[in-house]
């Protein structure tokens, strides 16, 4: 089969020469071996990128795409979280690269989606955070997931249950409650995120977590915490005393 890179139609960008200039090899194998000595943590946002886009577009200088694509998304998470759409209005990105660059946030959602299910949320908590900075963090409007537990307090369901607005997401005590009860659930997380960044929660996410809290006690289920996520940070409810 045929890469990406012998189409160059297929990226907004002059085609490539034959055979990639020896300077340009030279600077993907110094990035390759820094990242072997150092791992991600060594390197900037902007050379990661490039070690991927290496992959996807193998014989063009990518090193100012992964800067555009940086400066226009903060970093490489939002690099990755960005729509398609979004991504191909950047100049050098086509359909393929943006399909790629997709199917490589599936890639990782999955991985971490693994790390935190099937396992007791006491052992896994971070993974399970980090899997909903991943999932969440990025949204330009409100989400609400409910995390499902059974009795021994192991993952075993998480669903996406209302989206919203910039600000606002509706949710319905009832109908989380019901839902719980259809998988035989014992302990419920919830998790929304904010948009702005900032998790601090609102008087109305105060009220509905107590809602859903006083439901939750009436038909025997333990709402364990209420998650906000925000950029980079997030708000636990039990941690803050709400619960």
């Amino acid at each position: 089969m045929s890469s990406f890179a012998e189409h160059p139609l297929l990226f907004d960008e002059a085609p490539a020469q034959k055979g990639a200039p020896s300077y340009l090899a030279d600077h993907r194998s110094r990035l390759r071996a820094r990242f072997a000595e150092g791992g991600a943590d060594a390197m900037p946002d902007y050379e990661l990128l490039e070690l991927l886009l290496f992959r996807i577009v193998p014989r063009r200088d990518v090193k100012p795409l992964a800067r555009a694509l940086i400066d226009r998304f903060a970093d490489v998470g939002g690099v990755l979280a960005a729509s398609a759409d979004n991504l191909a209005k950047t100049p050098g990105i086509g359909p393929a690269v943006a399909s790629e660059l997709k199917v490589t946030e599936a890639v990782v959602r999955r991985c971490l989606r693994t790390r935190a299910l099937n396992r007791p949320i006491v052992s896994s908590w971070q993974a399970l955070i980090d899997y909903c900075h991943a999932t969440m963090s990025r949204e330009t409007t409100e989400r609400f997931r409910i995390l499902f537990l059974d009795t021994k307090n192991t993952l075993i369901a998480d669903e996406e249950q209302a989206r919203g607005t910039v600000d606002h997401v509706p949710v319905y005590p009832r109908e989380v409650v019901k839902r719980a009860l259809e998988l035989d659930a014992k302990a419920l997380i919830l998790v929304h995120n904010h948009p702005s960044g900032d998790p601090t929660p609102s008087d109305a996410d105060i009220s509905m977590t107590w809602q859903i809290a006083e439901a939750c006690t009436v038909l025997g289920l333990t709402l364990h915490d209420h998650i906000i996520i925000g950029h980079g940070t997030e708000t636990s409810f039990r941690g803050q005393g709400y619960l």
